[in-house]
């Protein structure tokens, strides 16, 4: 049979949909209708397609779709032998009805075959089935796909019929689905499918035939003045946005702000044109993160900068929907809407100074933290507290940390931040500098917020890291110990966040070059340290709050760690619980000792070993040389003497591999002396004596990681 394939094309034409589930929606739509069509036999697996998004529109054009699939072969149980077929080997009244069921009823019964299962003989109807038609299927296509956008929310609409009412993202108002040049017909949301799609609102003809489906996106830019790929738009205008920024000397700036901005305006127009707008230059003695944010988040413009300094300029670039030969117009009306914006910023920036941010603090006794756990002034006495405990475990200053904690929410009373509740952090920075507070102090409260503490620690930011721990210790232990953990996706609290920032922060620690080693910050350490700050207060927290916590630290840690290394090394470290600035660096040492050749034998002996010790009860008292009779024990016992001091001093020093590689020396007297050696002898005093020996062993072994672990 001769296989007709041709392009397909489906079009969903809606008012505006949500721009920042536009990518998302539109990806979704083309990918379940190639995945349909290829369960379906329609298209080969691999198929070349073309998906597309507007602001009014979804859409996907699949190439070399098949009018008809090809022939299956097909295999059906039917039922037991001895069911189907009476005593002379005739159909029985049952079979008949089944068969009838499947749409095989007039197959010759003589043909179908038997198998076993083990039990029973089973009657199975074998054959080749003719495949699926692309015009029965359609409609089911395109209804599974709709149904499994990933909607954020979904409008109920009335029908043009005044009774009907239909749900979706979007009241939808034009349905196209041409195979080739021909209109396959479905309907959806009320919609017949049809071949007339619509281009741009202003610029591009109102509505419009497709005359195929290979010309869609040429027609839609010609005729409709549209750009349907969500891909050539972004590029489109991330291209044009640079070029004007050149021709400025000036950037749009690289941070992770830019591109969501970007996505953002490829999601509201179709046919996007750059132009150059402008404010009044006084508005720079405003912060710039106050002005950026307003132009971004409230305007969708694209603030532009120095090349060199960074700093920002008054000139930013406007994303428009409308390409016209005098622009002055739109430009001058984009000025007009975010001079008052800039103008409430320099306000609210004038006002705030008015006052010091110390002043400040008194007010967030007013404000309410939680209900079990008091106000944002009780919370700032809980993370004054921690920050003292942290800032004198890492030899930092206490005065600073403190005061740095005093007044890091201060800022939270400001009409800066009711205004802009992302400046947070950031403006009470800018605040506690025009207060002559020290530099160390304002940068620590611009750095609590950070998701991540990825800045190399030194001297000049450590009470950064303080407050940025501490801050995150008084909200896990706080939250947690009240009973709101995170359950599924929900995570109200930002506490998987909180425990993914102390992880950085440790981890920054560790690599910091002026830390001595000497002052170490333990986790259980601070976080019981903050349990018993909200018990002294009467604030009934779980009593076992801070392991809890811990553990779920350790969780996140451990998913983190298993992404790029082996999980038996991370278990290995992480059963141990070490001091969270030294997991990297242990998990490295015992990737490197798993390859060597000892690995598997000691990790076998020490799994072994703690089983032994398991079984004791009571203390294990010191090993008593004199009990040791046997040569491979008292070979075994000469072996940990001489290794132990040896691995312990690299362990101190946090040369992990090193002590690791002494561990390994004992591999040849491990073997021994389990080739030669009763261990759980008769007589009391050598058994115990031996498990001694081991223990001592077990100690040295499991220094660095649980070697147990590498056990498979």
């Amino acid at each position: 049979m001769t296989m007709t394939s041709k392009p397909l094309l489906i079009e969903l034409f809606t008012e505006e949909l949500p721009p920042k589930a536009l990518r998302r929606l539109g990806d979704a739509f083309a990918q379940s209708i190639v995945n349909d069509l290829t369960k379906a036999n329609l298209t080969p697996a691999g198929v070349a397609f073309q998906s597309y998004a507007t602001p009014r529109r979804l859409a996907v054009c699949v190439e070399n779709v098949l009018t008809q699939a090809p022939e299956q072969a097909f295999a059906e149980k039917l039922m037991p032998v001895k069911v189907g077929l009476d005593a002379e080997g005739k159909a029985t009244p049952a079979l008949l009805k089944k068969l009838a069921s499947k749409g095989l009823d007039n197959i010759d019964v003589a043909s179908l075959k038997k198998i076993s299962d083990g039990k029973q003989d089973y009657l199975v109807a074998e054959g080749m089935a003719p495949g699926a038609q692309l015009t029965q299927s359609i409609q089911s296509i395109i209804d599974h796909a709709l149904e499994s956008l990933p909607i954020p929310k979904v409008m109920r609409y009335q029908l043009a019929d005044g009774k009907t009412t239909v749900k979706f993202v979007r009241p939808a108002h034009g349905l196209v689905v041409l195979y080739g040049a021909d209109i396959i017909p479905a309907e959806v949301l009320g919609l017949q499918s049809g071949r007339t799609t619509h281009g741009h609102r202003f610029m591009g003809k109102a509505s419009f035939d497709l005359k195929d489906a290979s010309s869609y996106a040429q027609q839609l830019a010609d005729e409709g003045k549209v750009i349907a790929s969500y891909e050539e738009r972004l590029n489109n205008i991330r291209q044009a946005l640079t070029q004007k920024a050149d021709e400025l000397n000036l950037t749009i700036g690289q941070d992770s702000a830019v591109d969501d901005l970007l996505e953002e305006v490829t999601s509201l127009v179709e046919h996007p044109t750059i132009y150059v707008g402008q404010f009044e230059e006084k508005f720079l003695a405003v912060p710039q993160e106050c002005l950026i944010l307003t132009m971004r988040l409230n305007q969708k413009y694209f603030p532009l900068f120095d090349k060199n300094t960074g700093k920002l300029s008054h000139r930013f670039l406007i994303v428009s929907n409308m390409e016209v030969k005098d622009p002055h117009h739109i430009i001058e009306g984009n000025e007009r809407v975010v001079r008052p914006r800039l103008a409430d910023a320099e306000f609210f920036f004038n006002t705030d100074r008015k006052q010091t941010l110390a002043s400040r603090v008194p007010l967030l006794g007013t404000i309410v933290y939680h209900n079990k756990l008091g106000t944002q002034l009780a919370r700032v006495e809980r993370v004054r507290a921690i920050a003292r405990f942290i800032a004198e475990k890492l030899g930092a200053n206490t005065e600073y940390a403190d005061r740095a904690a005093f007044l890091a929410k201060a800022d939270l009373t400001s009409n800066m931040v009711g205004e802009f509740p992302e400046l947070q952090g950031i403006i009470g920075a800018y605040y506690a500098k025009g207060d002559g507070e020290l530099p160390e102090v304002a940068q620590a409260i611009a750095d609590q917020y950070l998701v991540r503490f990825d800045a190399p620690v030194s001297t000049h930011n450590l009470i950064s890291v303080v407050l940025f721990i501490a801050e995150r210790i008084e909200t896990l232990v706080g939250i947690w110990g009240i009973g709101l953990l995170p359950t599924g996706e929900r995570d109200p609290y930002a506490l998987r966040r909180a425990a993914l920032g102390i992880i950085s922060a440790f981890d920054a620690l560790n690599n910091a070059e002026y830390f001595n080693g000497l002052n170490k910050l333990t986790l259980i350490d601070v976080l019981q340290f903050a349990q018993q700050l909200f018990e002294q207060a009467g604030i009934a927290v779980s009593a076992n709050t801070a392991e809890e916590v811990q553990e779920f630290i350790f969780e996140r840690l451990r998913n983190q760690l298993q992404t790029h290394n082996d999980r038996f090394v991370v278990e290995a470290v992480l059963a141990l619980k070490p001091h969270l600035d030294e997991v990297a660096d242990r998990v490295n040492a015992v990737s490197y000792f798993n390859t060597l050749p000892e690995a598997s034998s000691l990790a076998a002996a020490n799994k072994r070993i703690g089983n032994l010790l398991k079984k004791v009860e009571g203390d294990i008292p010191a090993v008593d040389n004199s009990k040791l009779t046997d040569a491979a024990e008292i070979a075994l016992a000469k072996v940990i003497d001489e290794v132990t001091p040896i691995a312990k001093a690299h362990f101190e020093k946090s040369e992990f591999t090193q002590a690791l590689q002494c561990v390994a020396q004992t591999r040849d007297a491990v073997d021994a002396f389990f080739n030669d050696v009763m261990v759980m002898a008769e007589d009391p005093a050598i058994r115990q004596n031996r498990l001694a020996l081991l223990n001592k062993l077990h100690g040295v072994m499991n220094l660095v990681a649980d070697l147990s672990k590498l056990a498979q």
